[in-house]
C-alpha cells in the first residue's frame, strides 16, 4: 500500500493572545486544519474556539509536567506522514523565543513540508497595549529582545547584560519574571542608572491584563508586592516611563478584552502607578 503524500505543517503564531489580533491567515488555517497542536500561550479565548476533537494540548500540565520538545517534533512528523494538515500553534511569533526554528529544522530533516505564518510578537504587542512603545524618537532609537529563560544545560548565560547596559536603548525581556533580581542587579552593576524606568506586563491583551511599573532599583519589590508572576514581559528603559502620560486616554485599558480587569495601584514610595499581569512563553 502506497503511503499518502505528507501533509503540510503550519508553524502559526497566535500573536499576544487576543483572538482579534490573530492574522487572517492564522484564523483560516485554524478553521481548516485537521489537527492543531497548541500550548497554553495562545490564551483560553483562542484555544476554546478550537473543536476538542481537532486539538492536542502539548504545553505544560498540572504538577509541572510538560510535553518534551522532542515529543512535539515527532508528533508533527507522525501526523504529517498520515497526510494531515497540521497547525502548530504558538503564542506570539513562532520564531521569537518560540522554538519554531527548531521545529522547522526537524521537519526539513524528515522531509515534511512546512509553512511559517508570522504573527505579532508579545515582545512588542504587550508593551504597546500597555501604552509603552519599544522605540520612541525622544527616548530610544534601538531595542534589544532577550530571553530571561535560557536552556538550563548551558554553563553560563549567553546574554551579555553589560553590553546591553551600554546600548542606551530599550531592553525587552521575555520569560524573565523569575530571574528579575539577577538581571536587574547585573544591569545596575554594569552601570545602568538605578532610576531607569521598568515595566512588567502580564497577560498582555488578555482579560485580566496587569501592568506594574517601577525602576531598576525598585521593580523586584514591585513584582512581589503586586504578585506579578511568570510568565511576563519586562520592558527596561526610558520608554517605560511614557505610560503614565498616556494612561488616561489609552483605550486598551478600557476595553474588556484588553485588560479591563487589570488593577491600577498607586504606590508613592517606589514610583509604581499600576499593577498588571502578562504571560510568558513556555519552552
Amino acid at each position: 500500500m502506497t503511503a499518502p503524500e505528507p501533509g503540510t505543517v503550519y508553524l502559526v503564531g497566535s500573536g499576544p493572545g487576543n483572538p482579534d489580533l490573530l492574522t487572517v491567515k492564522a484564523t483560516r488555517l485554524l478553521e481548516s486544519a485537521d489537527v492543531v497542536l497548541h500550548d497554553k500561550l495562545p490564551g483560553p479565548e483562542i484555544i476554546d474556539q478550537l473543536p476538542e476533537d481537532r486539538r492536542e494540548d502539548v504545553g505544560k500540565r498540572a504538577g509541572g509536567e510538560r510535553t518534551p520538545q522532542s515529543a512535539i517534533n515527532e508528533r508533527l512528523v507522525e501526523l504529517a506522514r498520515e497526510g494531515k494538515s497540521v497547525v502548530r500553534l504558538k503564542g506570539g511569533d513562532s520564531f521569537v523565543f518560540g522554538r519554531g526554528g527548531e521545529e522547522a529544522e526537524y521537519l526539513a530533516d524528515h522531509g515534511v513540508p512546512f509553512e511559517v505564518v508570522p504573527a505579532v510578537t508579545s515582545a512588542i504587542a504587550a508593551p504597546a497595549v500597555a501604552g509603552i512603545p519599544v522605540t520612541h524618537r525622544d527616548h530610544a532609537s534601538s531595542v534589544s529582545f532577550v530571553t530571561g529563560h535560557e536552556d538550563p544545560t548551558k554553563d553560563e548565560s549567553a546574554v551579555d547584560w553589560e553590553a546591553l547596559a551600554a546600548t542606551g536603548g530599550t531592553i525587552v525581556v521575555l520569560m524573565g519574571v523569575g530571574r528579575l533580581p539577577d538581571y536587574t542587579q547585573a544591569l545596575r552593576e554594569a552601570g545602568m542608572n538605578p532610576e531607569t524606568p521598568v515595566a512588567l506586563i502580564e497577560r498582555g491583551t488578555w482579560p485580566g491584563q496587569q501592568v506594574a511599573t517601577g525602576t531598576l532599583e525598585s521593580i523586584v519589590d514591585v513584582r512581589d508586592e503586586h504578585d506579578i508572576s511568570p510568565p511576563a514581559v519586562t520592558v527596561i528603559g526610558d520608554v517605560a516611563g511614557t505610560r503614565e502620560g498616556v494612561l488616561g486616554f489609552l483605550a486598551n485599558e478600557a476595553d474588556g478584552t484588553n485588560g479591563a480587569d487589570g488593577v491600577d495601584a498607586a504606590n508613592s514610595t517606589d514610583d509604581t502607578n499600576e499593577a498588571t499581569k502578562q504571560t510568558e512563553e513556555e519552552d
